[in-house]
């Protein structure tokens, strides 16, 4: 680890304050600010960093302390601490670092998050993270305001008080009452400490550095959930002075909200226990409900060595558009190849938009997202009119129709329209149109050889009706290919 960038203090004079090494030497956020943050004057944030990364020096910890930073104007904390860092999305820092602490029970995890971020989007997130006792040390800033985007109206703004949202002032008939978070989530069993601190003059700073330190500690003890809530000034959205900001954390935010600890189970609370180890890799046939020599990953076939298919299937709910996907996956895995499987849907269960995103390669996928693909299967017309234009040049479109709409046709794409669905009607039952499909797939442009495919149905269908059926609809799909039509593009 670096030494801080420190000047030697005069002869005859000891250096007792620095900066502090959990800080990087230099921010590097734009090259020609490295010695400052972004923080607007006055802001609260610069200090509650500042006391965070004292305590982290003190404990000894920055090798192992991960900071999860969140949206809001501490959005840039990763470039300021060096810590292990991770961006979390609007309201997901403690899921983010329950995840964290549990894959990694050694580290130190600490969610930093505004108001807007943790008592608006975020409120379920804290709540259940703070129930389940997670061993995770939460700095909650509440400034009263949402400060990046330009001063709504957050959870916890004051009765009366103006913000752009609530221009007559928040009235509670309209916009409800403050949310007090501490005292929430002191309700629940589960929380080891919860403190109020504020930085509205030296004396609480000096309070708040006290309790900060106190929330890593416990962390590190062992011990469960940790919340210290920060009073603090926002001077630009408040649109005051930094010294009339300090003043209004004093005198009006500390009245609202006030200051102590809330809960405090410290010297009585167990020590989390230690995670469970994984299962051994022996016992994961058992657990799965696989078969022994499913474990392992057949050679991939020499047809195969240079396969990269990007799939995307959509259609309407009901048309087993998911179903599909998930056999072209399944398929995938027994003929050795990397697989990954992404559905994507509406909230209804029929009729509602539906597809999902397929990847077959011969080597790692390294993003599940498919957005061009050289596979589009359109169960319906609004799929082919709205994924058409993604699809590589040279690439394979199948679509469930007679043939496609004069103005959904390019002559650089190898299409084939078919009334699947008609077809597997014909078989005893329309819901198999996805599968008749899929045989006309696997005629089509050989994505992967049959017998894997009856593999995966076989794992997928446990029914022998419904299986023998799937098998029919496979073979029909494959006829349906060398049925000539005028609108076939080769």
């Amino acid at each position: 680890m670096p030494e801080p960038n420190v000047s030697a203090p005069p002869e005859g004079l000891t250096l007792i304050h620095s900066k502090a090494a959990a800080f990087y030497d230099h921010y590097e956020r734009k090259s020609e600010l490295q010695n400052q943050t972004h923080y607007c004057p006055g802001c609260g944030h610069g200090v509650a960093h500042k006391l965070l990364a004292r305590a982290i020096d003190e404990l000894g910890v920055q090798d192992r302390t991960v900071l999860v930073s969140p949206v809001g104007c501490s959005v840039f904390a990763y470039y300021y601490f060096d810590v292990g860092n991770v961006q979390a999305a609007h309201g997901r820092a403690p899921a983010v670092a329950t995840g964290i602490k549990r894959a990694r029970p050694e580290a130190i995890v600490i969610s930093y998050q505004g108001d807007g971020d943790l008592a608006a989007i975020g409120t379920a997130e804290i709540l259940h993270a703070a129930n389940r006792g997670e061993a995770i040390t939460v700095i909650f800033i509440n400034n009263a305001i949402y400060g990046m985007t330009g001063g709504q109206l957050a959870p916890t703004t004051p009765v009366g008080c103006w913000s752009t949202t609530s221009p007559y002032g928040r009235n509670i008939w309209n916009e409800g009452y403050p949310l007090h978070v501490v005292e929430t989530l002191a309700s629940l069993e589960a929380p080891v400490y919860l403190e109020r601190v504020a930085l509205g003059n030296s004396k609480q700073v000096m309070q708040a550095a006290k309790a900060i330190r106190r929330g890593v500690e416990n962390q590190v003890k062992g011990l469960g959930f940790s919340l210290i809530e920060v009073l603090s000034p926002c001077p630009t959205i408040w649109k005051e002075t930094p010294v009339e900001a300090q003043r209004r954390v004093r005198e009006e935010l500390a009245q609202l909200y006030p200051l102590g600890v809330v809960r405090d189970k410290t010297k009585d609370a167990p020590r989390r226990p230690a995670p469970s180890f994984p299962p051994p890799l022996t016992a994961l046939p058992e657990l799965l409900d696989i078969e022994e020599s499913e474990t392992l990953a057949p050679p991939v076939p020499a047809s195969h060595d240079h396969a990269d298919w990007r799939i995307k299937v959509a259609g309407f709910g009901g048309q087993g558009v998911l179903m599909l996907g998930e056999v072209l996956a399944e398929a995938g895995l027994a003929a050795g190849l990397e697989v990954s499987w992404l559905p994507s849907y509406g909230p209804e269960m029929r009729s509602g938009t539906s597809n999902c995103h397929v990847r077959l390669s011969a080597r790692p996928v390294d993003s599940p997202l498919v957005t061009q693909p050289n596979v589009l299967v359109a169960l319906n017309e609004p799929s082919l009119r709205k994924f058409l234009p993604e699809v590589a040049p040279g690439g394979y479109v199948l679509y469930n129709g007679p043939e496609p709409p004069a103005d959904c046709r390019r002559p650089d794409v190898r299409l084939l329209a078919r009334e699947f669905v008609a077809l597997a009607d014909r078989l005893g039952d329309a819901r198999v149109g996805n599968i008749v499909t899929l045989g006309a797939l696997l005629e089509a442009a050989g994505v992967v050889e049959e017998q894997f495919v009856d593999r995966a149905l076989a794992r997928l269908v446990k029914q022998a009706r419904l299986l023998d059926l799937d098998r029919k609809a496979l073979a029909a799909g494959r006829e349906a290919v060398h049925q000539e039509a005028p609108h076939d593009i080769p």
